[in-house]
């Protein structure tokens, strides 16, 4: 079966520039590309204008193309390989920019950093301005990035011819891989630097510094624009990301914005009341214990916690647990055996119902156990 002409498949004149071979090629590109057109001749449609493109943007293969026709390419070898086809890489490329917003670039960003920074309750809560360092990769000064040696400059990938990308035929479609041998860098280096080996880059130690606002909290996390490593060929460095970790304070623990804290109270304070000192981290202020205070009991102190800024602050949670006197004279040690026998005598462990409380809860179960 004969094939079709390649200038009646693109709709174009025989005497078509190369801008208009482009813009039939895009214009035929849209209207039958698979993904688009879900038509049973769109694919095949699509093969042929593909292939057409591919001939007639090519000055050589079009000239071997109107004096010899379809003949010419019989025993070219072009139904498989790599192909290094610049001018469809880059009309297919408008294409798929039109369909998908855009396509990938050769040049890489630099890579993100990250570093942890630990910090004590105190500077997270106030804010503070640290110094870190850290060893990155920066442009090496001997080839200027290049990573040629001095005097020299990259070569042109014979591969890709600097595009960067190769293409494979498969069927009807062309897959768009990166350069085996340049690596999508477009370039070769014939004579490497020898500071950096080739690579354009070095490792130097960087020190930054950081603000640190007020308010932050450990897995908060800080990123300082373009502070990463130097990206490939001119492209943008990476950032580095400054992952705070809040040390564990021996008073304080924190969660959000509130503070808590354990207060020892002595015997006499829980079970008459007054007042002790607790600790904020605006200074000692004093809290008010009423009578008969338990283990356990929780005091809240509105907006003595975190002040971030811009923010509401949080609380402070003192909770308070009675301590047993120890060390204990004989003086003690008889008032407290006497205050324990007038607890006894209290009908009904007045003082202590919780103890009362208890025994009860003990006493049925063992009368359940022997029924």
């Amino acid at each position: 079966m004969s094939k079709k002409d390649y200038y009646e498949i693109l709709g174009i004149a025989k005497n078509a520039n190369e801008q208009d071979i482009k813009d039939a090629y895009k214009r035929l590109a849209k209207k039958y590309h698979p993904d688009r057109n879900k038509d049973k001749d769109a694919e095949t449609k699509f093969k042929e204008m593909k292939e057409a493109y591919e001939v007639l943007s090519d000055q050589q293969k079009r000239a071997a193309y109107d004096q010899h026709g379809h003949t010419a390419f019989e025993q070219s070898g072009m139904g498989g390989g790599f192909h290094n086809s610049s001018n469809f890489s880059n009309v297919f490329n408008d294409v798929f920019s039109d369909f998908f917003g855009g396509h990938q670039q050769r040049t890489q960003r630099g890579r993100d950093l990250r570093y942890t920074l630990n910090l004590t309750l105190e500077e997270a809560v106030r804010g503070a301005s640290k110094e870190i360092h850290i060893t990155t990769l920066v442009h090496c000064e001997h080839c200027k990035g290049s990573g040629a040696k001095q005097g020299t400059r990259p070569v042109t990938c014979t591969t890709c011819r600097g595009v960067g990308e190769v293409h494979m035929q498969q069927g009807f479609f062309t897959i768009q891989q990166t350069c085996p041998r340049c690596h999508g860098q477009g370039q070769m280096i014939k004579d490497p630097c020898r500071q950096c080996r080739g690579q354009g880059k070095v490792e130097e130690p960087k020190t930054f510094s950081v603000k640190v606002p007020a308010g932050i909290d450990s897995n908060d996390c800080l990123r300082l624009n373009g502070k990463g490593e130097v990206g490939e060929m001119g492209a943008p460095s990476g950032d580095l990301y400054v992952q705070i970790h809040v040390d564990r304070h021996h008073i304080f623990e924190r969660s959000k914005n509130n503070l808590y804290c354990k207060v020892p109270i002595n015997f006499t304070t829980a079970a008459l009341g007054g007042e002790i000192e607790v600790p904020t981290l605006d200074g000692a202020i004093k809290l008010k214990i009423p009578p008969e205070t338990q283990t356990g009991q929780c005091f809240r102190i509105p907006n003595k916690g975190i002040k971030p800024e811009k923010k509401t602050p949080g609380d402070l949670f003192c909770t308070v647990f009675i301590e047993t006197p120890v060390h204990l004279n004989e003086k003690q040690k008889k008032l407290l055996r006497d205050l324990d026998q007038s607890f006894c005598e209290t009908s009904s462990k007045k003082n202590t119902p919780e103890t009362k409380k208890f025994l009860e809860s003990m006493k049925k179960f063992f009368d359940n156990l022997t029924h």
